[in-house]
């Protein structure tokens, strides 16, 4: 029996060259070389022959397997190259590009303004004061002088839940609970965020955030609250203003006023923001009702006090020029960014 790996190389060569894929090649390498291949069932024949030709014969057949190995080996190396160069070419990196990096964030514009109104307050000796935003009905509305069935309360459009409690519609029942757990004198002033069933639009939302000051002591006046107010105004937005008190209604003040102030904008020549008035309403205020200290415990005979509240929305509006509220919570970056 003749031995002849010529043609077993050629045809070996021939498809390991057209190998795509390393699959392929190890599919060549078990037709040729595995323990079926045919270079194997070669050797396994070498028996059938005469002892002098055995040695030559198995020489040959060696020979072509390391031939047939080497051919693998190489169209390997040649595959696993190009494969690293696509992949090279797929995930090229232009230097030439500007880093992405990290931007530097910034502080939220109502949180900015809400830091300074604390800051003006803390100075004239307030304390800041926090309470919850889930209320019952007597802390947010009955300790305030309005009990069921007051018209005062359908101003202000309440979410309730179903036992019975409300998301708060102002933090008027934080000075509630302070005048209810220190004794005067109390100056304090209670930010945060607060809800009404409000649609939104340029000046509404269902939450927003509010501040209100309360002060309780000995003596306190009208004029207490004007000083105070027409001060903060002026430390807030960085210029004297013209301030009006206009008497109004509030079921928890006694007397009560909403403050007016010179148009920010346009110096109260008149212009879109005020409406063309040349003024611009910017909180309410008044002198605490006897009854709502009464209720809280504090003798309203010796004691007297005064409250104010504003929305920390709106007075960002004015000191940045914001012409829509609703803005604020669109996480738009390109809106944030002005702002650092």
């Amino acid at each position: 029996m003749a031995i002849d790996t010529d043609e077993i190389l050629a045809n070996a060569s021939q498809e390991i060259e057209a190998a795509q894929d390393p699959q392929a090649l190890d599919e060549m390498r078990v037709r040729y070389l595995g323990r079926k291949g045919e270079l194997t069932a070669l050797l396994r024949n070498l028996g059938r022959l005469p002892a002098d030709e055995r040695p030559q014969a198995g020489a040959r057949i060696n020979a072509a397997k390391e031939r047939v190995q080497s051919l693998i080996d190489i169209r390997r190396g040649f595959l696993e190259t190009d494969q690293l160069q696509s992949q090279l070419t797929d995930e090229v990196v232009d230097v030439t590009l500007p880093g992405r990096g990290e931007q530097t964030g910034s502080v939220h514009p109502v949180t900015q303004a809400l830091s300074r109104i604390e800051e003006i307050f803390v100075g004239a000796g307030y304390d800041v004061v926090d309470g919850p935003e889930i209320e019952d009905d007597y802390h947010n509305f009955q300790a305030l002088n309005m009990p069921p069935h007051h018209p005062a309360r359908a101003m202000q459009d309440t979410l309730y839940l179903e036992d019975g409690m409300v998301l708060r519609t102002h933090t008027s029942p934080v000075q509630v609970r302070v005048m209810e757990s220190c004794e005067p004198p109390i100056r304090v002033i209670c930010p945060g965020r607060v809800y009404r069933r409000d649609s939104p639009d340029p000046s509404h939302t269902p939450m927003f955030h509010q501040v209100e000051g309360l002060v309780v002591d000995e003596g306190i006046s009208m004029a207490d609250l004007k000083g105070t107010v027409a001060e903060f105004l002026r430390l807030f937005f960085e210029q004297d203003l013209d301030v009006r008190f206009r008497p109004s209604y509030f079921p928890f003040t006694e007397p009560s006023a909403e403050v007016d102030v010179g148009c920010v904008h346009c110096g109260g020549e008149g212009c879109s923001t005020c409406g063309y008035s040349g003024r611009l309403e910017v909180m309410g205020c008044g002198m605490v009702h006897p009854k709502v200290l009464e209720m809280s415990g504090i003798d309203s005979e010796r004691y007297t006090g005064f409250a104010f509240g504003f929305g920390v929305d709106r007075m960002t509006m004015l000191r940045y020029k914001v012409d829509d509220v609703r803005v604020f919570f669109e996480n738009d970056v390109r809106f944030l960014k002005q702002f650092r």
